[in-house]
């Protein structure tokens, strides 16, 4: 029997009914718990808010270092793009908090953890699969798999009559999550993939026709695959992309538009805005441009797909993406250097890049004089590659 869940909450229009609706269901205690990972405003009346609404306890614990330090950077190291387009930066927050909701179950001794992921989304696997490996023997609640309510207007009803404060409203259903990685948009009026978003929209990205006139240039320094440094100033990992947030941001960059495919087999619109994410994306891509050997990064990015479907899917604790994680991080212990960015009307193009050990070398690489290159020694490299074409033809006839 059930006698105290803990409720991965955050504050919005599903968690928020859950609470009264878990109470109600299973006669249970509910614990709420909340992660930092810099939703900033969204975080300042989450612990009244979720008393009034009824849990008895709330946790609300500052993971912004650990997110972008353990979750972000790893992820960022696997060059990680989803479908070509989607930046992960949803995916990448639920397994932090399934594991510090495991945590807090495991210290409060409760039987059950909840969240209030719907069961045709990507969340309610990927909280779900963390829970299971961290704790195979924990029971989890999924309201949206069980309660009567079958869409976001019934649940705006229900806080209502219940006198549940939500800023969901009919007039603006769709959902919204944030972090210091990124801020999505799904549901609602965006359900139309035809539909251009509306202009109000913007939060981390400032709109393209309100840009500077004018380009800006930033640097991104790089150790050993993580960004250290803006310009030169070296911050914590949290603190560099708040800052390149803002940088980024007000060029219009990182905002992206997508129809995905869920695992789970649904294709969703979703609009996504990036921007510290997009630069350090483009930046470390620059500095591997000159310390990676040619099939190592070939490599790399064969395996970039199957990274980010993993985080996709929502398997960061299973073995196949630790290990994969730990190849990953040796290769990238060779990418150290900086990159020079151009920042303007929503493009991020790379101005330059350095590296202490660069394997770019411009006595070979010139197209002017020099002596380190015999240049008939390709007439033999392409013969013997040639070998196996003209095989080929043969056999098939002129």
């Amino acid at each position: 029997m059930v006698k105290k869940i803990v409720l991965a909450y955050s504050g919005g229009l599903d968690t928020s009914v859950a609470i009264a609706w878990l109470k109600e269901t299973y006669r249970a205690e509910v614990i709420a718990f909340c992660a930092d990972l810099g939703q900033k405003e969204e975080l300042k009346t989450v612990k009244q808010k979720a008393i009034r609404t009824g849990a008895s306890r709330v946790y609300v614990e500052d993971a912004r270092e650990e997110f972008v330090k353990e979750y972000v950077f790893p992820m960022l190291r696997g060059n990680a793009v989803y479908e070509g387009a989607y930046l992960l930066g949803t995916s990448i927050a639920r397994p932090l908090i399934a594991k510090k909701q495991i945590e807090i179950a495991v210290r409060e001794k409760a039987d059950a953890v909840a969240h209030g992921a719907t069961g045709k989304g990507n969340d309610q696997i990927r909280f779900e699969l963390t829970c299971y490996a961290l704790k195979p023997d924990i029971t989890i609640i999924a309201p949206w798999r069980e309660w009567a309510f079958n869409s976001r207007e019934s649940l705006i009803a229900y806080a209502a009559q219940h006198r549940i404060p939500v800023t969901a409203t009919k007039a603006k259903p769709y959902s919204t999550d944030r972090n210091l990685f990124h801020i999505s948009y799904e549901g609602g009026i965006l359900e139309d993939p035809w539909a251009e978003p509306p202009a109000d929209m913007h939060t981390l990205t400032v709109p393209l026709e309100k840009t500077p006139q004018k380009p800006e240039y930033v640097e991104i320094g790089f150790e050993q695959g993580d960004p250290v440094s803006i310009n030169g100033g070296k911050l914590s990992p949290a603190n560099l992309l708040e800052k390149l947030n803002r940088i980024a941001g007000r060029h219009g960059i990182g905002w992206a538009d997508i129809v995905e495919n869920r695992y789970v087999g649904i294709k969703s619109r979703g609009v996504y805005e990036t921007p510290g994410g997009t630069v350090l994306h483009a930046a470390r891509r620059a500095v591997q441009s000159l310390t990676l050997d040619r099939e190592v990064m070939h490599l790399l990015d064969s395996l970039m797909p199957r990274y980010a479907e993993l985080v996709y899917y929502g398997y960061w604790f299973a073995p196949e993406r630790i290990a994969l994680q730990g190849m990953i991080d040796s290769i990238q212990r060779a990418v150290t250097g900086t990159a020079r960015l151009k920042l303007y009307k929503g493009n991020c193009i790379v101005a330059g890049r350095k590296a202490p050990r660069s394997l770019y070398n411009v006595k070979l690489a010139t197209f002017e004089a020099e002596n380190v290159y015999n240049q008939k020694d390709a007439e033999g490299f392409i013969k013997l590659n040639a070998l196996r074409l003209k095989a080929n033809r043969s056999l098939r006839g002129t």
